[in-house]
């Protein structure tokens, strides 16, 4: 192992175990002041079964795709911009894509200048890069991973995906969303072609909201007092719409105004493509895959739009787990 891998290495166990940060308990929309939530931990494990091979940067085929491997691409896949932090803020999208990249947008609540009750909500456009967790400032997590197949197979979502918090449930696990957005597919062997695919079409990209039937007596309160929503006995999905442009600041749009009704130039309804309970117990198809090598973007964030992203849950650490097979069952 050279120098650099070793570094990385040193470093990716300080963030798998870096302590949470204990925050305030005023219960609003997005967060109102300087809030981060920990990753305690992040397993990507993408099984490769029924002849599917898995790689980080299309060079390395293996059976399981690890996030140091995600860590490591660098060295193969110089041109790769995974962004890997140890803390997470609310962002939002509506899952449009632009060159390959969702459009994701930071949002700030912060006190009307009148009204001391009243949270108005800005927005700006984050622009993705290459950054590992000792030196990341970054938002959300996103990462490339490829994979190899000799005909077309459908994917499963597998049960021991998902999103949980340390010990304990603080609701804030109830507001993250994953992503897959399907850069392209090819038959080709040059790596060139296989890492620099990119999609513009909005149809390749696929929302997954983990734990939609739970929610904390805050996430409840949240979503009754700041939205007017009752989800007192709402097994549901709770609709919701996300930011789809930059928002400034001299418009002072409320929190609880924030939708498309009220903005439909600065907001649009989410279409979230796969739903999950929390602790499901039956795999999920999901896309499939082309023969051939196909390239993901994944990407996992704190969906400020959430009703359950209230500064209650904005406490301690929570572990973000993705796995990925061929096996139904």
């Amino acid at each position: 192992m050279n120098k650099n891998k070793k570094y990385r290495l040193f470093f990716l166990l300080i963030w798998l175990f870096v302590l949470g940060i204990s925050l305030g308990t005023s219960s609003y929309a997005w967060f109102t002041s300087n809030r981060l939530v920990s990753i305690g931990l992040m397993d990507v494990e993408i099984r490769a079964q029924n002849g599917i091979s898995i790689s980080s940067d299309a060079t390395n085929w293996k059976s399981v795709l690890s996030i140091l491997d995600l860590a490591n691409a660098i060295d193969e896949y110089p041109q790769n911009i995974n962004q890997l932090p140890n803390v997470l803020e609310p962002v939002s999208t509506v899952g449009n894509v632009s060159n390959g990249l969702l459009d994701m947008f930071y949002g700030v609540a912060e006190n009307d200048p009148i009204y001391n009750d009243k949270y108005n909500l800005t927005a700006t456009k984050t622009i993705e890069e290459r950054s590992l967790f000792e030196y990341s400032d970054k938002k959300y997590l996103a990462f490339d991973i490829f994979l190899k197949t000799y005909a077309p197979t459908s994917l499963y979502l597998t049960t021991d995906s998902g999103a949980t918090y340390k010990d304990r449930s603080v609701g804030i696990e109830n507001a993250t969303r994953f992503a897959f957005v399907i850069e392209g597919s090819t038959q080709s062997t040059d790596l060139q072609t296989m890492q620099g695919m990119k999609t513009n079409n909005n149809q390749d990209v696929y929302i997954w909201e983990p734990n939609y039937d739970t929610h904390t007596e805050y996430g409840i309160s949240n979503a009754r007092d700041v939205y007017g929503i009752d989800i007192t006995n709402n097994s549901n999905p709770v609709p919701y719409d996300g930011i789809k442009q930059e928002i400034p600041n001299n418009l002072k749009i409320s929190i609880n105004k924030a939708n498309k009704n009220n903005y439909p130039t600065y907001f649009d309804n989410v279409n979230v493509a796969y739903y999950t309970k929390n602790n499901f117990q039956e795999n999920i198809e999901v896309f499939s895959i082309n023969q051939g090598v196909t390239k993901i973007r994944v990407y996992m964030w704190l969906e400020g739009q959430d009703v359950d992203c209230e500064n209650n849950a904005s406490v301690g650490e929570i572990s973000l787990n993705l796995q990925l097979s061929t096996n139904p069952n």
